[in-house]
């Protein structure tokens, strides 16, 4: 599983002529696209929920749910409401044609088809996707950025009245007093919101990069260090694997350093069971730098996979926190990709790949 990597555009062809389905699975496969396959209604929902298609190419005439059913149940669905839906139809009826735009089938074409039309809308429909995404990506980042300044100065100040006078009171109460129990909570959920409102301050910062010199693997070890503590008491045998002779690149010290720091915490974090085990690699390729991070902990699967990046997302493996939102915006104004792959019960990897040389 990879995120923020090239990947192939995923079409669901769901049709129950056998002719029509391995034509099309035929020429989008020659044109570069993964496929996945259903003959009716019922099994083409299933392969949504199962492969989690980028398009629908869907039949209107099927049978168990017909495709104006299944166009419906996609289009209501919170998850899949955004979901492409080209529907393919025998019937050339222009009410045919309004009844499924209506129920929120993104384009129409009528068979039998013409294949560079098909191929034309498929290319069509996919493009606004992914300009649609990028929108709610930037909509997500600026609103976040807002978030950032409101938080930063509604809660910081009251926030550390609240710390402080709480340190006091609990510092004045007598041994064996229960109260003590209660104010060590108060304190704890404190420590927890200053570092929330620290992180959401050094997030606004991550998309700020100061070019100097560095060297990745004198990076690696300064980060590694930090984490001797945690290394020696939870037993981590700890494996590096640097290249040699790599080459110096251009970075923002800071804010890269703190990008290894989160993924090599959460790394850390997820390894509950012994024995723990942590791979800290780095591999030079054409023009780039790779860094690799696994960790044989817990794993995620897919669903997590999607949000690991989320401001605030919270799953079994990993708690609430801006760690990995601040490395992705760090590795992103570096021009770099991050990567993740993962299997429950396994491990993770992380790959971050940096641009040896680079101009902003």
């Amino acid at each position: 599983m990879a995120l923020e990597a090239a990947k192939k555009a995923k079409i669901l062809i769901v049709d129950d002529t056998v002719d029509t389905v391995e034509l099309l699975k035929k020429r989008f496969r020659a044109d570069g696209y993964e496929t996945a396959e259903a003959y009716d209604g019922e099994e083409g929902l299933q392969k949504v929920a199962e492969c989690h298609p980028d398009l629908v190419v869907l039949d209107v005439m099927m049978p168990k749910l017909d495709g104006y059913a299944v166009c419906k149940r996609l289009k209501s669905n919170e998850a899949t409401r955004h979901l492409p839906v080209l529907m393919l139809t025998a019937k050339s009826d222009i009410s045919d044609k309004v009844k499924g735009l209506d129920i929120g089938a993104d384009d129409y074409i009528a068979k039998p088809f013409n294949y560079k039309e098909v191929i034309a809308r498929v290319r069509s429909l996919l493009m606004k996707k992914n300009v649609s995404e990028k929108m709610a990506q930037r909509e997500k980042s600026e609103a976040l950025d807002s978030l950032v300044d409101e938080v930063s100065h509604e809660v910081r100040n009251p926030l550390v009245a609240i710390g402080g006078f709480a340190r006091r009171v609990y510092k004045n109460l007598p041994e064996g007093d229960a109260n003590r129990h209660y104010m060590e909570i108060i304190l704890q959920n404190v420590v927890s919101l200053e570092k929330m409102v620290t992180e959401l301050v050094e997030l606004k910062g991550a998309t700020f990069a100061y070019q100097e010199p560095l060297d990745i693997n004198e990076a690696l070890r300064t980060t590694l260090a930090m984490f001797s503590g945690e290394i020696k008491e939870q037993q981590i045998e700890v494996v590096t694997s640097f290249a040699g002779d790599l080459p110096t690149i251009l970075a923002d010290r800071e804010n890269l350093t703190r990008a290894l720091f989160n993924i090599i915490e959460n790394a850390v974090e997820a390894m509950v069971k012994v024995p723990r085990k942590l791979v800290v690699a780095t591999i030079v390729g054409e023009g780039f730098l790779e860094i690799e991070i696994s960790d044989n902990g817990r794993g995620f699967g897919r669903e997590t996979l999607k949000k690991i990046y989320d401001p605030f997302f919270s799953s079994k493996t990993y708690g609430p926190g801006l760690g990995l939102t601040f490395a992705l915006k760090a590795v992103k104004s570096h021009k770099g990709l991050i990567s993740v792959s993962s299997e429950e019960g396994v491990g993770t990897t992380f790959t971050v790949k940096l641009p040896v040389r680079f101009t902003t």
